[in-house]
Protein backbone atom coordinates (compact mmCIF):
# COMPACT_ATOMS: atom_id res chain seq x y z
CA UNK A 1 0.00 0.00 0.00
CA UNK A 2 1.30 3.17 -0.82
CA UNK A 3 1.45 6.52 1.20
CA UNK A 4 -0.95 8.20 -1.53
CA UNK A 5 -3.51 5.60 0.21
CA UNK A 6 -2.19 5.52 3.84
CA UNK A 7 0.07 7.63 6.11
CA UNK A 8 3.55 6.41 6.56
CA UNK A 9 3.28 5.73 10.50
CA UNK A 10 -0.47 5.84 11.42
CA UNK A 11 -2.31 4.48 8.37
CA UNK A 12 -4.67 7.39 8.21
CA UNK A 13 -5.09 9.37 5.05
CA UNK A 14 -2.14 11.39 3.99
CA UNK A 15 -2.22 15.54 3.42
CA UNK A 16 -3.18 16.46 0.39
CA UNK A 17 -0.30 16.06 -1.88
CA UNK A 18 2.36 19.12 -2.57
CA UNK A 19 4.48 20.18 -5.07
CA UNK A 20 7.54 21.99 -3.06
CA UNK A 21 9.29 21.75 0.00
CA UNK A 22 8.08 23.24 2.96
CA UNK A 23 11.86 25.18 3.58
CA UNK A 24 10.66 26.45 6.66
CA UNK A 25 10.45 23.08 8.80
CA UNK A 26 12.67 20.72 6.73
CA UNK A 27 15.28 23.34 8.10
CA UNK A 28 14.46 23.29 11.41
CA UNK A 29 14.92 19.45 11.47
CA UNK A 30 18.34 19.86 9.86
CA UNK A 31 19.40 22.52 12.55
CA UNK A 32 17.98 19.75 14.74
CA UNK A 33 20.60 17.39 13.11
CA UNK A 34 23.03 20.13 13.49
CA UNK A 35 22.74 20.50 17.62
CA UNK A 36 22.44 16.20 18.37
CA UNK A 37 25.91 16.31 16.50
CA UNK A 38 27.44 20.03 18.26
CA UNK A 39 26.77 18.55 21.46
CA UNK A 40 28.04 15.31 20.74
CA UNK A 41 31.61 16.44 19.36
CA UNK A 42 32.13 19.73 20.90
CA UNK A 43 33.96 18.26 24.21
CA UNK A 44 36.61 16.77 21.09
CA UNK A 45 37.68 20.82 21.00
CA UNK A 46 37.72 21.99 24.46
CA UNK A 47 39.03 18.50 26.04
CA UNK A 48 41.63 19.92 27.85
CA UNK A 49 40.58 22.39 29.26
CA UNK A 50 37.00 20.43 30.35
CA UNK A 51 39.22 17.83 31.91
CA UNK A 52 41.25 20.62 33.98
CA UNK A 53 38.22 22.24 35.21
CA UNK A 54 36.44 18.29 36.44
CA UNK A 55 39.68 17.32 37.69
CA UNK A 56 40.00 14.78 35.76
CA UNK A 57 42.62 13.37 33.12
CA UNK A 58 41.62 13.91 29.58
CA UNK A 59 40.84 10.11 28.49
CA UNK A 60 38.16 10.58 31.15
CA UNK A 61 36.91 13.72 29.92
CA UNK A 62 37.15 11.77 26.33
CA UNK A 63 34.34 9.29 27.84
CA UNK A 64 31.64 12.32 27.22
CA UNK A 65 31.81 11.78 23.49
CA UNK A 66 32.02 7.87 24.52
CA UNK A 67 29.10 8.30 26.17
CA UNK A 68 27.18 9.97 24.20
CA UNK A 69 27.38 7.30 21.68
CA UNK A 70 27.12 4.51 22.97
CA UNK A 71 23.61 6.23 24.95
CA UNK A 72 22.33 6.90 21.10
CA UNK A 73 23.09 3.42 19.71
CA UNK A 74 21.90 1.86 22.80
CA UNK A 75 18.66 3.53 23.04
CA UNK A 76 17.14 3.62 19.75
CA UNK A 77 15.50 0.55 19.52
CA UNK A 78 13.79 0.75 22.93
CA UNK A 79 13.25 4.59 22.95
CA UNK A 80 11.31 3.43 18.97
CA UNK A 81 9.05 1.04 20.72
CA UNK A 82 8.49 2.77 24.09
CA UNK A 83 7.58 6.26 22.03
CA UNK A 84 5.49 4.62 19.05
CA UNK A 85 1.71 6.31 20.41
CA UNK A 86 3.17 9.61 21.03
CA UNK A 87 2.26 12.73 19.12
CA UNK A 88 5.18 13.16 16.88
CA UNK A 89 6.02 16.71 17.05
CA UNK A 90 5.85 16.40 21.08
CA UNK A 91 8.76 13.54 21.13
CA UNK A 92 11.39 16.18 19.22
CA UNK A 93 10.29 19.29 21.60
CA UNK A 94 10.94 16.81 24.64
CA UNK A 95 14.39 15.52 23.10
CA UNK A 96 15.56 19.33 21.72
CA UNK A 97 14.71 20.15 25.49
CA UNK A 98 16.87 17.50 26.57
CA UNK A 99 19.72 18.82 24.67
CA UNK A 100 19.39 22.62 26.58
CA UNK A 101 19.17 21.74 29.82
CA UNK A 102 22.24 19.00 29.37
CA UNK A 103 24.40 21.28 27.34
CA UNK A 104 23.61 24.04 30.46
CA UNK A 105 24.28 21.87 33.08
CA UNK A 106 27.77 21.14 31.60
CA UNK A 107 28.40 24.21 31.03
CA UNK A 108 27.37 25.13 35.02
CA UNK A 109 28.58 21.34 36.68
CA UNK A 110 32.02 21.03 38.04
CA UNK A 111 31.32 17.15 38.88
CA UNK A 112 32.92 14.59 36.48
CA UNK A 113 29.83 12.06 37.41
CA UNK A 114 26.89 14.45 36.74
CA UNK A 115 28.23 15.48 33.80
CA UNK A 116 28.37 11.76 32.92
CA UNK A 117 24.59 11.60 33.79
CA UNK A 118 23.17 14.75 31.32
CA UNK A 119 25.56 13.63 28.68
CA UNK A 120 24.41 10.51 28.50
CA UNK A 121 20.75 11.33 28.78
CA UNK A 122 21.90 14.14 25.76
CA UNK A 123 22.63 10.59 23.75
CA UNK A 124 19.34 9.56 24.73
CA UNK A 125 17.57 12.75 23.26
CA UNK A 126 19.97 12.05 19.99
CA UNK A 127 18.40 9.00 19.22
CA UNK A 128 14.92 10.22 19.51
CA UNK A 129 15.97 13.22 16.97
CA UNK A 130 17.51 10.65 14.56
CA UNK A 131 15.00 8.13 14.76
CA UNK A 132 12.13 11.23 13.97
CA UNK A 133 14.17 13.38 11.59
CA UNK A 134 13.93 10.85 8.32
CA UNK A 135 10.22 10.39 9.07
CA UNK A 136 9.05 13.18 9.54
CA UNK A 137 11.12 14.79 6.79
CA UNK A 138 9.56 12.19 4.03
CA UNK A 139 6.00 13.49 5.02
CA UNK A 140 6.74 16.30 4.56
CA UNK A 141 8.02 16.11 1.12
CA UNK A 142 6.08 14.94 -2.29
CA UNK A 143 7.17 11.74 -3.16
CA UNK A 144 9.68 12.73 -5.99
CA UNK A 145 11.36 14.92 -3.74
CA UNK A 146 11.86 12.59 -0.57
CA UNK A 147 15.67 11.94 -0.99
CA UNK A 148 15.43 16.25 -1.37
CA UNK A 149 14.06 16.25 1.92
CA UNK A 150 15.72 13.81 3.65
CA UNK A 151 19.23 15.66 2.01
CA UNK A 152 18.50 19.07 3.51
CA UNK A 153 17.37 17.61 6.79
CA UNK A 154 20.98 15.80 7.16
CA UNK A 155 23.10 18.73 6.13
CA UNK A 156 23.16 19.49 9.56
CA UNK A 157 25.32 16.87 9.92
CA UNK A 158 28.58 17.94 7.92
CA UNK A 159 27.57 21.93 8.43
CA UNK A 160 28.27 21.07 12.35
CA UNK A 161 31.60 18.76 11.54
CA UNK A 162 32.33 21.54 9.24
CA UNK A 163 31.55 24.33 10.62
CA UNK A 164 29.95 24.38 14.20
CA UNK A 165 32.88 21.67 15.80
CA UNK A 166 35.62 24.68 14.46
CA UNK A 167 33.61 27.56 15.44
CA UNK A 168 32.71 25.93 19.47
CA UNK A 169 36.49 25.14 19.17
CA UNK A 170 37.62 28.81 18.77
CA UNK A 171 35.14 30.60 21.12
CA UNK A 172 35.97 28.07 23.55
CA UNK A 173 39.76 29.15 23.01
CA UNK A 174 38.50 32.66 23.32
CA UNK A 175 35.93 32.82 26.30
CA UNK A 176 35.97 29.19 27.32
CA UNK A 177 34.10 25.96 27.17
CA UNK A 178 31.58 26.60 29.57
CA UNK A 179 30.64 29.98 28.06
CA UNK A 180 30.98 27.83 24.60
CA UNK A 181 28.14 25.32 26.20
CA UNK A 182 25.73 27.92 27.54
CA UNK A 183 25.56 29.20 24.19
CA UNK A 184 24.68 26.05 22.61
CA UNK A 185 21.96 26.11 25.17
CA UNK A 186 20.92 29.10 23.87
CA UNK A 187 20.87 27.94 19.96
CA UNK A 188 18.67 24.93 21.58
CA UNK A 189 15.59 27.16 23.23
CA UNK A 190 15.77 29.03 20.26
CA UNK A 191 15.16 25.81 18.11
CA UNK A 192 12.49 24.95 20.63
CA UNK A 193 10.65 28.46 19.30
CA UNK A 194 11.10 27.15 15.80
CA UNK A 195 10.13 23.97 15.86
CA UNK A 196 7.11 24.85 17.93
CA UNK A 197 5.69 27.48 15.04
CA UNK A 198 7.10 25.41 12.35
CA UNK A 199 7.31 22.16 11.91
CA UNK A 200 3.70 20.38 11.88
CA UNK A 201 2.64 17.85 14.13
CA UNK A 202 1.74 13.88 13.49
CA UNK A 203 0.05 11.44 15.85
CA UNK A 204 1.87 8.48 16.61
CA UNK A 205 1.09 4.38 15.86
CA UNK A 206 -2.33 3.06 17.44
CA UNK A 207 -1.00 0.91 20.02
CA UNK A 208 -0.44 -2.87 19.04
CA UNK A 209 -0.49 -1.84 15.79
CA UNK A 210 3.81 -1.30 15.17
CA UNK A 211 5.64 -4.70 13.64
CA UNK A 212 8.87 -5.84 16.27
CA UNK A 213 11.72 -4.06 14.96
CA UNK A 214 14.14 -7.16 14.61
CA UNK A 215 12.12 -8.17 12.09
CA UNK A 216 12.59 -5.52 9.74
CA UNK A 217 16.18 -7.32 9.24
CA UNK A 218 14.07 -9.93 7.20
CA UNK A 219 13.20 -7.61 4.62
CA UNK A 220 14.92 -7.63 1.79
CA UNK A 221 18.27 -5.00 1.48
CA UNK A 222 17.72 -4.14 4.67
CA UNK A 223 20.97 -6.36 6.12
CA UNK A 224 22.74 -5.23 2.65
CA UNK A 225 22.49 -1.42 3.62
CA UNK A 226 23.00 -2.09 7.61
CA UNK A 227 26.61 -3.84 6.69
CA UNK A 228 27.02 -0.95 4.65
CA UNK A 229 26.17 1.59 7.31
CA UNK A 230 28.49 -0.58 9.55
CA UNK A 231 31.79 -0.89 7.59
CA UNK A 232 31.57 2.89 6.35
CA UNK A 233 31.27 4.30 9.57
CA UNK A 234 33.66 1.77 11.26
CA UNK A 235 36.42 2.90 8.21
CA UNK A 236 35.63 7.08 8.38
CA UNK A 237 35.81 7.35 11.91
CA UNK A 238 38.73 5.44 12.67
CA UNK A 239 40.49 7.98 10.22
CA UNK A 240 38.60 10.94 11.19
CA UNK A 241 38.92 10.31 15.28
CA UNK A 242 43.00 10.25 15.18
CA UNK A 243 43.31 12.35 12.12
CA UNK A 244 45.16 14.86 14.21
CA UNK A 245 47.76 12.34 14.92
CA UNK A 246 47.89 11.10 11.52
CA UNK A 247 48.98 14.27 10.17
CA UNK A 248 51.46 15.33 12.64
CA UNK A 249 52.76 11.58 11.56
CA UNK A 250 53.75 13.69 8.52
CA UNK A 251 54.33 16.98 10.36
CA UNK A 252 51.83 18.22 9.48
CA UNK A 253 50.36 19.77 12.67
CA UNK A 254 50.35 23.68 11.74
CA UNK A 255 47.78 22.58 8.60
CA UNK A 256 45.63 20.48 10.45
CA UNK A 257 42.88 23.53 10.95
CA UNK A 258 42.78 24.16 7.21
CA UNK A 259 43.07 20.14 6.48
CA UNK A 260 39.77 20.34 8.64
CA UNK A 261 38.63 23.40 6.43
CA UNK A 262 39.05 21.27 3.05
CA UNK A 263 37.58 17.91 3.92
CA UNK A 264 34.66 20.52 5.31
CA UNK A 265 34.04 22.40 2.67
CA UNK A 266 34.26 19.12 0.62
CA UNK A 267 31.43 17.30 2.66
CA UNK A 268 29.12 20.44 2.10
CA UNK A 269 29.59 20.31 -1.67
CA UNK A 270 29.00 16.63 -1.61
CA UNK A 271 25.49 17.28 0.17
CA UNK A 272 24.51 19.91 -2.23
CA UNK A 273 25.44 17.12 -5.01
CA UNK A 274 23.54 14.50 -3.32
CA UNK A 275 20.25 16.55 -2.35
CA UNK A 276 19.79 17.60 -6.36
CA UNK A 277 20.50 13.73 -7.92
CA UNK A 278 19.33 11.48 -4.91
CA UNK A 279 16.05 10.92 -5.57
CA UNK A 280 16.89 9.69 -8.85
CA UNK A 281 20.50 8.25 -8.87
CA UNK A 282 20.95 6.61 -5.28
CA UNK A 283 22.70 3.67 -6.58
CA UNK A 284 25.16 5.68 -8.35
CA UNK A 285 25.71 8.05 -5.38
CA UNK A 286 27.04 5.25 -3.19
CA UNK A 287 29.07 3.37 -5.70
CA UNK A 288 31.09 7.06 -6.08
CA UNK A 289 30.99 7.71 -2.52
CA UNK A 290 32.61 4.81 -1.30
CA UNK A 291 34.82 4.82 -4.52
CA UNK A 292 36.18 8.17 -3.91
CA UNK A 293 37.04 7.12 -0.51
CA UNK A 294 38.95 3.86 -1.08
CA UNK A 295 40.81 6.23 -3.70
CA UNK A 296 41.76 8.91 -0.60
CA UNK A 297 42.42 5.83 1.51
CA UNK A 298 44.81 4.58 -0.77
CA UNK A 299 46.48 8.37 -1.78
CA UNK A 300 46.94 8.47 2.10
CA UNK A 301 48.57 5.27 2.41
CA UNK A 302 51.11 5.41 0.01
CA UNK A 303 51.31 9.78 -0.45
CA UNK A 304 50.75 11.13 2.92
CA UNK A 305 54.44 12.42 2.67
CA UNK A 306 53.09 14.45 0.06
CA UNK A 307 50.72 17.57 0.86
CA UNK A 308 49.28 18.28 -2.03
CA UNK A 309 48.15 14.43 -2.30
CA UNK A 310 46.98 14.67 1.15
CA UNK A 311 44.79 18.08 0.35
CA UNK A 312 43.73 15.98 -2.87
CA UNK A 313 42.83 13.00 -0.45
CA UNK A 314 40.96 15.58 2.22
CA UNK A 315 38.60 16.56 -0.97
CA UNK A 316 37.80 13.00 -2.31
CA UNK A 317 37.16 11.99 0.96
CA UNK A 318 34.89 14.84 1.97
CA UNK A 319 33.26 14.42 -1.40
CA UNK A 320 32.56 10.66 -0.82
CA UNK A 321 31.39 11.31 3.06
CA UNK A 322 28.95 14.67 3.03
CA UNK A 323 26.21 12.96 1.32
CA UNK A 324 26.66 9.17 3.16
CA UNK A 325 24.13 10.36 6.20
CA UNK A 326 21.58 11.30 3.40
CA UNK A 327 22.37 8.02 1.10
CA UNK A 328 21.63 5.34 3.48
CA UNK A 329 19.06 7.03 5.37
CA UNK A 330 17.23 7.39 1.90
CA UNK A 331 18.21 3.28 1.32
CA UNK A 332 17.25 1.91 4.82
CA UNK A 333 14.03 3.51 4.73
CA UNK A 334 12.98 2.85 0.96
CA UNK A 335 14.21 -1.31 2.25
CA UNK A 336 12.69 -1.57 5.99
CA UNK A 337 10.64 1.50 6.26
CA UNK A 338 10.77 3.26 9.93
CA UNK A 339 12.10 0.23 11.77
CA UNK A 340 15.19 0.09 9.04
CA UNK A 341 15.59 3.78 10.19
CA UNK A 342 15.94 2.74 14.16
CA UNK A 343 18.14 -0.37 13.08
CA UNK A 344 20.04 2.20 10.99
CA UNK A 345 20.53 4.31 14.37
CA UNK A 346 21.54 1.68 16.45
CA UNK A 347 24.69 0.40 13.69
CA UNK A 348 25.23 4.32 13.43
CA UNK A 349 26.01 5.34 16.18
CA UNK A 350 27.58 1.81 17.78
CA UNK A 351 29.90 1.92 15.10
CA UNK A 352 30.72 5.13 15.59
CA UNK A 353 32.08 4.70 18.87
CA UNK A 354 33.77 1.72 17.81
CA UNK A 355 35.84 3.67 15.51
CA UNK A 356 37.33 5.44 18.34
CA UNK A 357 38.17 2.17 20.08
CA UNK A 358 39.39 0.59 17.07
CA UNK A 359 41.34 3.33 15.93
CA UNK A 360 43.08 2.95 19.49
CA UNK A 361 44.29 -0.25 19.29
CA UNK A 362 45.68 0.30 16.02
CA UNK A 363 47.42 3.47 16.65
CA UNK A 364 48.71 1.38 20.13
CA UNK A 365 49.91 -1.56 18.01
CA UNK A 366 51.13 -0.58 14.70
CA UNK A 367 50.91 3.47 14.63
CA UNK A 368 48.94 5.99 12.85
CA UNK A 369 50.52 4.77 9.08
CA UNK A 370 47.61 1.54 9.59
CA UNK A 371 44.43 3.67 9.60
CA UNK A 372 44.38 4.16 6.11
CA UNK A 373 44.84 0.59 5.16
CA UNK A 374 42.06 0.05 8.00
CA UNK A 375 40.24 1.90 5.68
CA UNK A 376 41.10 -0.05 2.71
CA UNK A 377 40.20 -3.11 4.40
CA UNK A 378 36.41 -2.46 5.47
CA UNK A 379 35.71 -0.20 2.19
CA UNK A 380 36.43 -2.75 -0.15
CA UNK A 381 33.51 -5.28 0.99
CA UNK A 382 31.43 -2.57 1.15
CA UNK A 383 31.87 -1.64 -2.65
CA UNK A 384 31.07 -5.31 -3.21
CA UNK A 385 27.78 -5.36 -1.07
CA UNK A 386 26.61 -2.20 -2.67
CA UNK A 387 27.18 -3.34 -6.26
CA UNK A 388 26.02 -6.67 -5.46
CA UNK A 389 22.63 -5.22 -3.72
CA UNK A 390 21.15 -4.63 -7.35
CA UNK A 391 17.70 -5.64 -6.64
CA UNK A 392 17.06 -4.92 -2.90
CA UNK A 393 18.78 -2.12 -0.48
CA UNK A 394 20.71 0.12 -3.72
CA UNK A 395 18.39 -0.96 -6.58
CA UNK A 396 19.05 1.27 -9.52
CA UNK A 397 15.41 2.62 -9.68
CA UNK A 398 14.07 3.72 -5.94
CA UNK A 399 10.50 2.64 -5.59
CA UNK A 400 8.49 6.16 -6.56
CA UNK A 401 6.29 5.69 -3.41
CA UNK A 402 6.96 4.29 0.18
CA UNK A 403 5.37 1.16 1.40
CA UNK A 404 3.82 1.01 4.63
CA UNK A 405 5.82 -1.05 7.39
Amino acid sequence: MSTSETDLLTGEPPAPKQQKLPLSPLLALCTAAFMGILTEALPAGVLPEMARDLSVSESAAGQTLTIYAIATGLSAIPMSVATATWRRKKLLLLAVTTFAVANIVTALSSSYALTMVFRLAAGVAAAVVWAELVGYARRLAPPHLQGRAIAITMAGIPLALSLGIPLGTFLGELFGWRLTFGLVTVVSVLLLGWVSVSVPDYPGQQAGKRAPILQALKLPGVAAVLFVVAAYVLAHNILYTYIATFLDEYDMTASRDVVLLVFGIASMVSIFITGALVDRRLRALTIGSTVLFLVAAGMLAVLADNTAAVYLAMVLWGLGWGGVATLLQTAVTDAGGDRGQALLVTTWNSFMAGGGAVGGILLDGLGPTSFPWSVLLLLAPVLLVVVGARAHGFPAKRPSMMTTD
